[in-house]
C-alpha cells in the first residue's frame, strides 16, 4: 500500500440499532438510526459528511440517506457487491477517497431486515436458471449453506477434520456472545451435546453452523488521521486494505479453479500482507466472516495463522478462545451476535482497539477483519 494510505485514515465513530429477529422499523429508519449514533459517537455533525459507502444490496439509496440526515454536498460515494464479501471493501474504498483528499468525512452503513422472508437474497429463485448457477443448482446446491457444506466435506476428506473439531467454532463464539449484552444469543448457552443434537441443515453443517436471521443496522464514521486525533473517541487506524478474487472464481464456490479449497481469501491475504508493516504474528485478535462456521477455518489458513489442514485442530484446542493464540469473533460473530453481512465484525474490532469490548482481549492493539471466504472479498488490518 502506498505510504500515503497506510495509517492515513481512521474509524472514529460506530453506531448500532437494536438487534432482533424482527424489528418494526424500515431499512431506511434503521440506517438513519445507526448513522446518527455513529456520528454522535465521533462528535461529528451530519453536515460534515461528504463520502458514503455501502453494499450494492442496500435497498436505501444514498440520496435518501443524505436527505434524511441532513448531509451536505457529497464528493465520493461507492457501492461494493457480493453481499458478505462487501463490508471491508466499502470501508476501504471510502478510506481511499479520504486518503487521496477527495473527501474528508465518510460514512459506511449496512441496514437489513432479514426477518422479512421477502427480503432474503435467496428467496426469489427463477424457475429457469441461465447464469453461472446453472452449473451447481441442478446438482442440488440450492443455497449458500449447501455450497459451503460441500467445500467443508472436501476439507474433511483431505485433512481428516471432524465435526467435533468444527463444533469448537460455534461453541467458542456462543461463549463470547454469552458475555455480550448486545448479542441476540446472549442468554442462550450452547453445549457440545446441544451441537451434536442440532438439526442438520446441509451435511456436515447443522443449525449451529449457520448465521442468525437478523434485523438491524450498523454504521461507521471515517476521517483522516489528523482529524481523528482531535475527536471524542479513540481512533482506530486503517493500516492496510485489500480486496481479492481468484482466477476462475464462481460465486460461493471455487469449483472451476485447480484447487477448490484455495478461495479468494488467499488473493486478498497475499496482497494485504504485501502492504503491511504487520504480519500474521503481530495480529492480536481477528474477526473472521462467519456466515457458516467452516469459513473461520478457511480464513485461519488463508491469512497464514495455521498451516493448511491444521485449522480444525487449532480451534478445537482453544486457539480462537479468549486465552488462545488468536481470539476471534469475540462478540459472538454472525453465528451468535447478529448477522448483518459482517458489519458487526468491524464494530467489534473497533471496540477491541478502544479497550471497550464485552470480552476484552489483553494487548489488543491490532485486529484483522475479513469478509466472506466464499465470494470475492476483502480485508482490513486495523491498529490502535
Amino acid at each position: 500500500m502506498s505510504p500515503g494510505f497506510k495509517d492515513a485514515t481512521a474509524i472514529v465513530g460506530i453506531g448500532e440499532t437494536a438487534f432482533a429477529k424482527t424489528l418494526p422499523s424500515t431499512e431506511l429508519e434503521l440506517a438513519c438510526q445507526a448513522i446518527k449514533a455513529a456520528l454522535d459517537d465521533a462528535g461529528i455533525q451530519p453536515g460534515e459528511v461528504d463520502a458514503l459507502g455501502c453494499f450494492t444490496q442496500e435497498e436505501t439509496t444514498e440520496f435518501e440517506i443524505a436527505r434524511n440526515l441532513g448531509f451536505g454536498e457529497l464528493h465520493a460515494f461507492s457501492q461494493v457487491p457480493y453481499g458478505g464479501g462487501a463490508i471491508c471493501g466499502a470501508v476501504g474504498q471510502v478510506a481511499l477517497a479520504i486518503a487521496a483528499g477527495v473527501a474528508k468525512v465518510g460514512v459506511v452503513w449496512r441496514a437489513r431486515k432479514r426477518g422479512d422472508p421477502s427480503k432474503r437474497q435467496w428467496a426469489a429463485v427463477a424457475p429457469r436458471v441461465s447464469d453461472h448457477w446453472k452449473w451447481s443448482r441442478p446438482q442440488g446446491l440450492l443455497r449458500p449453506v449447501d455450497e459451503v457444506a460441500v467445500t467443508m466435506r472436501r476439507y474433511m476428506h483431505e485433512y481428516g477434520a471432524t465435526r467435533a473439531q468444527l463444533s469448537a467454532v460455534a461453541l467458542t463464539q456462543r461463549a463470547y456472545a454469552n458475555q455480550n449484552p448486545r448479542a441476540m444469543m446472549q442468554a442462550r448457552t450452547l453445549t457440545a451435546d446441544d451441537y451434536e443434537a442440532g438439526r442438520m441443515i446441509s451435511d456436515p453443517l447443522c443449525i449451529y453452523d449457520n448465521c442468525l436471521e437478523s434485523d438491524g443496522a450498523i454504521a461507521l464514521v471515517l476521517t483522516g488521521a489528523e482529524r481523528a486525533r482531535d475527536l471524542k473517541a479513540r481512533p482506530v487506524y486503517i493500516h492496510a486494505f485489500s480486496q481479492g478474487m481468484t482466477q476462475q472464481h464462481q460465486l460461493m464456490t471455487d469449483y472451476h479453479g485447480p484447487n477448490p479449497l484455495r478461495s479468494s481469501s488467499w488473493a486478498t491475504a497475499t496482497n494485504l500482507w504485501r502492504q503491511s508493516d504487520i504480519g500474521p504474528d503481530g495480529v492480536k485478535v481477528a474477526q473472521f466472516y462467519d456466515a457458516f462456521s467452516p469459513m473461520v477455518l478457511f480464513c485461519l489458513e488463508a491469512y497464514g495463522f495455521c498451516p493448511v489442514g491444521e485449522a480444525a485442530a487449532f480451534v478445537a484446542e482453544g486457539g480462537i478462545g479468549p486465552a488462545g493464540r488468536l481470539p476471534a469473533n469475540t462478540s459472538g460473530g454472525s453465528l451468535s451476535e447478529v448477522y448483518l453481512h459482517g458489519a458487526n465484525l468491524v464494530t467489534e474490532a473497533v471496540r477491541q482497539m478502544r479497550g471497550a469490548a464485552s470480552t476484552q482481549i489483553d494487548g489488543a492493539d491490532t485486529c484483522l477483519v475479513t469478509t466472506c471466504d466464499s465470494t470475492p472479498n476483502g480485508a482490513l488490518l486495523l491498529r490502535r
